[in-house]
C-alpha cells in the first residue's frame, strides 16, 4: 500500500506597513537589515527558493525549490511585499505552484489564507465572508487558479467560518488534532470521542456543515510538529526523514486508506526560527524520495485519490496556539511568549473591547451612506480586493462605474473610496498578532493600534463623528507592564501619534527632503503623486531657504490638496517648515517676496517672522519627516561632524598605534580613549573597503591584524552585510557575463578574502550564480579545456577555485 507525507509550511508576517504610507518604515532591531520582513526574507523566504542538499565534506550537490515539494501558504499582505521587494523570490515562489501541479497530479501546492490574520471565531460573519473571500481573490491573482484549501489563522475555527469557506469553494483545511471532538466512519451511528488528539492524523476526515455542505479536514501529526518547531529536530535532515517515516504504523487495516503523514508549522521555523532548518528539510524530502520510502504529496492531490472514509466533529473556537481555545485574543488566559515572567495580559480585553466597538461603530455609517453611493455597500467591500491588488486609474474607475449609484462626482469618488478604506482598515486592526505577545507596547499591538487610528481619522474626516475619545476611553484600561507606556491612550498617542500623517505633514516632508533631494517636476512619495506648481531656493553660505507650490495626490484615495511652503535651513539639524493651503495666487507672491527679500539681506530673523505670519502654528521640523527620509537627511547632516570625529580619531589612532601595540604586547589594557579611536577608524576602513567594488584583500587582512592584534570589537553584522553586498554584485556581474576571466577572478578573490574570517558572510546569491554557470556555461568550459584551449583551462582552473570556496561540489 502506498504510503504519502507532505510537509505543510504556513508562511507569514505580521503587516508592518505605516497606514498612511503604505510602506514599511525603517525597524532598526532587524540591523544590519532595513526591517524584519527584509531579515526574514534574507533567513528564510529566499533560501527556501534555493535551498542547498549537502553532500561528502559540506559540498553543495544540489540547489532545490523547497516550495515546489512542499504544501504551503503565504500571508495575502506579505505576498504584497514580496511582489515589490523581492521580485526573484516572489517567482519563484509562484513557479514552485506550476511545478508542484506537474509532480502532484494537476493539485499545486500552495494553498490559500483568510486575508489579513485575523481570528476568525472572534469575527461577524460579514468579516468572516469578507476575509475569506479576499484571500480567495488575492491567490487567484498571484497562482492563476482558485485554491483548493485555505488556512486558517492560528488554525482558529468554528463551524460559519468552514461553513463560509465550503460555500466559496474551499475543499480543505488544516486543523490541529486537539480540535477534534469526535469520529467515525461515514454512515455510521456511533461516534468515538477524539478529545485531546485521539484520532488517526494519517487520513483526511469530512466535516457536515450546518448548510448540509461538506469540507474535509486534516489533522497535521502534532508529536512532529512540535519537535520541529521546539525540540530541534531540524539540526538534522536524516532525522528529520527518520521521525516521519517512522510516524507510519505497520498494523493498519488494509480497508483503512492509504496513510498520509503529514507536518504543520509556522514556514518560518525553515531558516529563520532554526538557521539551516530549510537545508534539514530539503534534505529530508530528498532522502525520502530517492530512497522510495514514501510518496511525496500535497493535500489536494491526496484528497482528490483518497477522499474521506471517517467524518469528524471539531470543537469550535479553538486555535492551536492557545490552550484555552481563543482566550489568547481577548483575555488574560495566562498563554504568552514566557519572555517576561511576572507579567500579565489583561491588557487584551480592553483592546479587543476597544476594536470591537468600533468596527460596530462604524459598520452603520458605512452601510448607510454607503448607500448613497453603492448599489450594495457590502458586495462593494468584498469586490474591493480588486482595488488593493490593482490601484490603477483605470482599475479604480471601472470598479466604482460598476458599483455606483450614479456617475460619482470627483468628491464623491474620494468619499466613497474613503467609506472603502476605512472598512478595510478596520479589519486590518483585528490582525492576531496584536493580541499574541506580551505587552500592549510591542511592536504588534502598536501596528493594530496603528490600522485602528487610520479608521479613526479617515472615519472623522466622513462622518464628521468624533469617534477617537471614547475610543481611548476603552484602551485607557489596556494597563501596560512597562510604567514607562503607562496604558493604551499614552501608547496610542505615542506610536500612533508619531505615524499618522495629514496634508500638511506631507507636504513639511516633501518640503524639507526637497533641500537635499534633487526631485523632479512629477514625483512620488510613497503612495502620493506629487506635482510640482513652483519653486524657487537661495541660499547664503551654509543656510538655504526655500518657498514653493505643489499639488499632492492620494493613489489610495484620490483625494488632492494644493499646498504652499517655506523651509529655511541653518546648515545643520535645524530646519523650520511651514505649511499651508494654498489660497491663491496673490498671497503666495506676497509670501515669496517679502521672505525672499528677508533673506537676501541676511535678515534670518524676519524670514522667521514672515514664515509666522503666513503660516501660523503650522510650523514643522526634521523630527516631522517620515523614518526613511529623516535618517537619510539625518546622514547628510552629520556628514560634516563625522568627518570631522573621523579626522580626529584617525589622528589619535595613527598618532599612538605604536603605543597601542606596546600596550598589547605588555597585557596591559588599552586606555578607553585610545580603544575608541582605535574601534572608530578600523571598523570605518573595513566597512569601506567592503564596499568597494575592486575590494583591496591585502588592506583588508592588514587592518584585520590590528584589530586580532588590539582586541578590537568589530561590528561583525555591519561588515558582514557590506561584504555580502558587494559579492552579491560581483556574482550578478559575472552572471550577466560568465566567459569574463577578470570578473570570474575578482569574484574568487573576494570569496577567499570573505572565507578567510572570523566571522560569517552570507553567500547564498553567490553559490546560487555559481551554481547556474555550473550547470549551463560550465560544460562547454570544461570541453574546450580538454581540447588544449589556454584560456579555457585558466577559465576552468579559477572556476572550481571558486566553486572549492563556495563549498560547490564540481564533478
Amino acid at each position: 500500500m502506498e504510503r504519502y507525507i507532505c510537509i505543510h509550511g504556513h508562511f507569514y508576517q505580521p503587516p508592518r506597513e505605516n497606514p498612511w504610507l503604505e510602506a514599511i518604515e525603517v525597524q532598526d532591531s532587524a540591523y544590519p537589515y532595513h526591517d524584519w520582513n527584509e531579515r526574514i526574507l534574507a533567513e528564510c523566504y529566499a533560501p527556501n527558493s534555493a535551498a542547498r542538499i549537502l553532500a561528502e565534506k559540506e559540498q553543495i550537490a544540489k540547489i532545490v525549490n523547497n516550495y515546489s515539494r512542499i504544501s504551503f501558504n503565504f500571508g495575502p499582505t506579505l505576498l504584497s511585499w514580496l511582489e515589490e521587494k523581492a521580485p526573484e523570490v516572489y517567482e519563484a515562489i509562484l513557479a514552485s505552484d506550476r511545478e508542484s501541479q506537474k509532480t502532484y497530479s494537476g493539485h499545486g501546492s500552495a494553498i490559500a489564507q483568510a486575508y489579513n490574520h485575523l481570528i476568525m471565531p472572534l469575527a461577524n460573519r460579514r468579516d468572516k465572508y469578507t476575509q475569506v473571500l479576499w484571500g480567495i481573490r488575492d491567490f487567484e491573482h498571484r497562482f492563476g487558479r482558485p485554491p483548493e484549501g485555505m488556512w486558517l489563522p492560528e488554525t482558529a475555527v468554528d463551524l460559519e467560518t468552514l461553513d463560509i469557506m465550503a460555500e466559496l469553494g474551499i475543499r480543505f483545511t488544516i486543523l490541529s488534532p486537539g480540535q477534534a471532538a469526535r469520529v467515525r466512519p461515514i454512515g455510521a451511528r456511533v461516534w468515538r470521542d477524539a478529545k485531546g488528539g485521539q484520532l488517526d492524523p494519517t487520513m483526511a476526515y469530512q466535516v457536515r456543515l450546518p448548510s448540509r455542505r461538506k469540507i474535509s479536514v486534516f489533522f497535521y501529526d502534532a508529536p512532529i510538529g512540535h519537535a520541529v518547531a521546539f525540540e530541534g529536530l531540524l539540526r538534522s535532515g536524516e532525522d528529520f526523514a527518520g521521525r516521519l517515516l517512522g510516524a507510519f504504523s505497520e498494523t493498519r487495516p488494509p480497508e483503512a486508506p492509504p496513510q498520509i503523514v503529514h507536518v504543520a508549522t509556522d514556514g518560518e521555523t525553515f531558516g529563520h526560527h532554526h538557521r539551516f532548518g530549510e537545508m534539514a528539510l530539503a534534505y529530508a524530502l530528498d532522502s525520502i524520495e530517492t530512497r522510495g520510502a514514501a510518496r511525496l504529496t500535497n493535500y489536494g492531490e491526496y484528497l482528490a485519490k483518497h477522499p474521506p472514509t471517517h467524518e469528524v466533529e471539531i470543537i469550535e473556537n479553538t486555535s492551536w496556539s492557545c490552550s484555552h481555545g481563543v482566550e489568547r485574543w481577548r483575555g488574560d488566559c495566562g498563554d504568552s511568549t514566557g519572555a517576561h515572567p511576572g507579567w500579565n495580559q489583561s491588557w487584551r480585553a480592553p483592546l479587543r473591547e476597544a476594536m470591537d466597538w468600533l468596527n460596530s461603530a462604524l459598520a452603520p455609517r458605512f452601510e448607510s451612506l454607503g448607500r448613497e453611493l453603492f448599489k450594495d455597500p457590502w458586495q462593494t467591500r468584498n469586490d474591493y480586493i480588486a482595488v488593493i491588488l490593482d490601484r490603477s486609474p483605470e482599475d479604480v474607475a471601472g470598479f466604482l462605474n460598476q458599483h455606483a449609484t450614479h456617475d460619482l462626482s470627483p468628491a464623491e469618488r474620494v468619499t466613497a473610496l474613503r467609506l472603502l478604506e476605512i472598512q478595510r482598515h478596520s479589519m486590518l486592526m483585528f490582525t492576531s498578532c496584536g493580541w499574541f505577545f506580551d505587552d500592549i507596547s510591542g511592536i504588534e499591538a502598536t501596528q493594530v493600534l496603528q490600522y485602528a487610528g487610520r479608521a479613526l481619522q479617515l472615519a472623522g474626516d466622513v462622518h464628521g463623528e468624533d469617534f477617537q475619545s471614547p475610543f481611548l476611553k476603552i484602551i485607557e484600561r489596556a494597563k501596560s507592564n512597562s510604567p514607562h507606556y503607562r496604558d493604551g491612550h499614552h501608547i496610542y498617542d505615542t506610536f500612533v501619534g508619531a505615524a499618522r500623517v495629514d496634508r500638511e505633514k506631507l507636504g513639511a516632508h516633501y518640503a524639507a527632503s526637497s533641500l537635499f533631494k534633487d526631485y523632479p517636476q512629477r514625483t512620488k512619495i510613497y503612495h502620493y503623486f506629487v506635482e510640482r506648481q513652483q519653486y524657487q531656493r537661495l541660499e547664503a553660505g551654509a543656510t538655504k531657504f526655500v518657498v514653493g507650490r505643489a499639488t499632492f495626490d492620494s493613489e489610495v484615495t484620490r483625494e488632492t490638496c494644493d499646498l504652499i511652503f517655506g523651509v529655511l535651513h541653518f546648515g545643520d539639524h535645524n530646519l523650520s517648515v511651514g505649511v499651508r493651503e494654498f489660497l491663491g495666487a496673490q498671497a503666495h507672491e506676497v509670501l515669496v517676496k517679502d521672505a525672499a527679500e528677508a533673506f537676501v539681506k541676511a535678515d534670518l530673523t524676519e524670514v522667521i517672522r514672515i514664515m509666522s505670519a503666513h503660516f501660523g502654528a503650522s510650523i514643522y521640523s526634521i523630527k516631522s519627516l517620515f523614518r526613511d527620509e529623516q535618517r537619510q537627511i539625518m546622514n547628510l547632516v552629520l556628514d560634516a561632524p563625522l568627518a570631522e570625529a573621523e579626522s580626529a580619531y584617525r589622528e589619535i589612532y595613527l598618532r599612538h598605534a605604536p603605543l597601542m601595540r606596546f600596550f598589547t604586547e605588555l597585557r596591559t589594557p588599552i586606555p578607553k580613549a585610545f580603544m575608541a579611536a582605535a574601534e572608530f577608524i578600523l571598523n570605518t576602513e573595513l566597512r569601506r573597503g567592503f564596499e568597494a567594488d575592486v575590494v583591496d584583500a591585502d588592506n583588508a587582512r592588514t587592518l584585520l591584524d590590528n584589530v586580532r592584534n588590539m582586541c578590537i570589537e568589530l561590528d561583525t553584522s555591519g561588515l558582514s552585510y557590506a561584504l555580502s553586498r558587494t559579492i552579491d554584485r560581483l556574482a550578478e556581474r559575472l552572471l550577466t557575463d560568465s566567459a569574463d576571466l577578470a570578473r570570474l577572478r575578482r569574484l574568487e578573490s573576494t570569496v577567499r578574502l570573505a572565507r578567510s574570517l572570523t566571522f560569517e558572510v552570507n553567500l547564498w546569491k553567490a553559490q546560487n550564480a555559481y551554481y547556474a554557470i555550473l550547470l549551463d556555461v560550465y560544460p562547454g568550459f570544461r570541453e574546450k579545456a580538454s581540447s588544449g584551449d589556454k584560456t579555457a583551462q585558466s577559465w576552468v582552473e579559477l572556476f572550481r577555485a571558486l566553486g572549492q570556496k563556495l563549498s560547490i561540489r564540481v564533478s
